[in-house]
């Protein structure tokens, strides 16, 4: 009896990470399709207004997020992990580097002056960030410290899907009529990130607070 419990406990939380994880990639197919691929569809100056006179960082950008949000979420699969481990590696490499592209390009866009100076310094934070967590994912996994390469990979998800929170704040609900508009973009280009990555925070803390701890005899 204990043992179908304790072997059950494990294959639940199993099922129910894994349907998490297909929701999270169901949203950033819907994202994709509703706010990127109009970019492919019309690459003309009317379709890019007004980021004409930079639609390379633009599309280096848009390009390079849409990467790492679609091949994101099956890093986070144990099940993918302990099957096809050589996949699961290559799949992070190609998400840091997009996370490495897409944070360049976006600091080129802050730099752009096509919008108001607020909303592009807190752009420029938010690459920052992402392009931060990136490498600190990198670098701990170089130094093969699993552990916080996992907590780096969360955060640096987090912001990853940032660009996705921003749209349903901005787009969607009663935030959406929140006046002015500019500063409801302002707010919501740092809400979308930092409010999300202290949640986390928070909760990655407390597990870990929660586990016992060993004292040694």
């Amino acid at each position: 009896m204990a043992s179908s419990v304790a072997t059950g406990a494990p294959a639940k939380q199993h099922r129910v990470s894994t349907l998490v994880l297909a929701a999270i990639l169901a949203v950033g197919i819907v994202f994709v399709l509703k706010y990127v691929f109009h970019y492919y569809l019309n690459y003309n100056q009317q379709g890019f207004i007004p980021y004409w006179s930079v639609r390379g960082w633009l599309m280096l950008h848009i390009t390079s997020g849409m990467v790492a949000l679609l091949t994101g979420p099956p890093q986070f699969s144990t099940w993918l992990r302990q099957r096809y481990l050589k996949f699961h590696r290559i799949l992070g490499r190609v998400y840091l580097i997009a996370v490495g592209l897409g944070s360049a390009a976006a600091i080129g866009l802050s730099f752009s002056g096509i919008s108001p100076w607020s909303f592009e310094f807190s752009l420029f934070c938010l690459a920052v960030a992402w392009s931060t967590c990136g490498a600190m994912a990198y670098y701990a996994v170089r130094q093969r410290q699993i552990q916080v390469h996992k907590e780096w990979m969360v955060r640096t998800y987090i912001v990853t899907f940032g660009f996705v929170s921003f749209r349903v704040l901005n787009d969607m609900g009663p935030t959406s009529h929140l006046q002015p508009g500019l500063a409801r973009a302002d707010v919501f280009v740092w809400a979308c990130w930092v409010m999300p990555l202290i949640a986390a925070e928070v909760i990655m803390q407390l597990m870990k607070m929660r586990k016992p701890v060993r004292t040694a005899l």
